[in-house]
C-alpha cells in the first residue's frame, strides 16, 4: 500500500476505524446515555467517524440518530482505544440544544427493562443499574 506521499506500507499492517461519542450534559448535570441492545450496558451516543466526515459532525448525525435529541459539540475531552477490536474512540463534551430523549429506529424500546433506552440520568444510577 502507498500513501499520497508516496511512501509504501505493508498490507499487513493493523486496521483501526474511529469513533466519535458525545457525553452530552444538561445544565442540571445529568447525562445523556443510551443502553445497548446486545448487552444492557448504558454508553455515551456515538459512531464511526465516516472517512470524509469532521468528528464532530459524526458526533451530531449519531447523537441525534441514536436519541432525537440535537446538540452542539464542544471541547474534545478523551481519546480513547479498544485494544481488542482496534477502535480509536473520540469523546465531546457536548450540550442539547433541541429535542426530547427517546427511542429511535437504532435504540429501540424492546430491552426488557422499565428504563428507557436513552435517556438523561446521573452516571450513578446508570451504573448502578446495569
Amino acid at each position: 500500500m502507498t500513501n499520497g506521499n508516496g511512501r509504501h506500507y505493508p498490507d499487513d499492517l493493523p486496521r483501526h476505524s474511529v469513533s466519535a461519542g458525545g457525553a452530552v450534559v444538561r445544565d442540571d448535570g445529568r447525562m445523556l446515555a443510551i443502553r445497548r441492545a446486545d448487552n444492557g450496558e448504558w454508553v455515551l451516543p456515538g459512531g464511526i467517524v465516516e472517512l470524509e466526515e469532521d468528528p464532530r459532525d459524526t458526533v451530531r448525525r449519531e447523537v441525534l440518530e441514536e436519541t432525537g435529541v440535537t446538540i452542539e459539540p464542544g471541547r474534545l475531552t478523551g481519546v480513547y482505544k479498544n485494544m481488542r477490536l482496534g477502535v480509536v474512540s473520540l469523546v465531546f463534551r457536548c450540550r442539547p440544544v433541541s429535542g426530547t430523549a427517546q427511542p429511535t429506529a437504532e435504540t429501540p424500546l424492546d430491552f426488557g427493562c422499565q428504563a428507557a433506552p436513552a435517556s438523561f440520568t446521573r452516571c450513578d444510577q446508570a451504573v448502578a443499574s446495569s
